[in-house]
């Protein structure tokens, strides 16, 4: 029987990783933004990048640069997600 967990998969960043690797990478992620010092962090993530409006006379490396600072901060929620999920999956030990 094939293990799913070790076999590669590309993630929500566009790296290979086998799920496993996912699932911890999504759980040391949430490990550290679920604290009230994390949710402040991402709230104030979000806000000068997700909730930021640029006028019409950005130019083009400044929304280049602005669209991956909202691309990062995305993954970070995502990855807070399914941890998330993966915690909500396991049974209480």
């Amino acid at each position: 029987m094939i293990d799913k967990k070790n076999l590669p998969k590309v993630s929500i960043d566009g790296v290979q990783r086998t799920q496993s690797n996912e699932d911890k990478l999504n759980n040391i992620i949430l490990t550290c933004f679920i604290t009230d010092a994390g949710i402040e962090t991402l709230r104030y993530l979000r806000s000068i990048t997700i909730e930021s409006v640029a006028g019409f006379n950005i130019s083009d490396q400044e929304l280049r640069a602005r669209e991956g600072m909202r691309f990062l901060v995305g993954i970070i929620e995502q990855r807070i997600k399914e941890g998330k999920n993966e915690r909500a999956r396991k049974p209480n030990k």
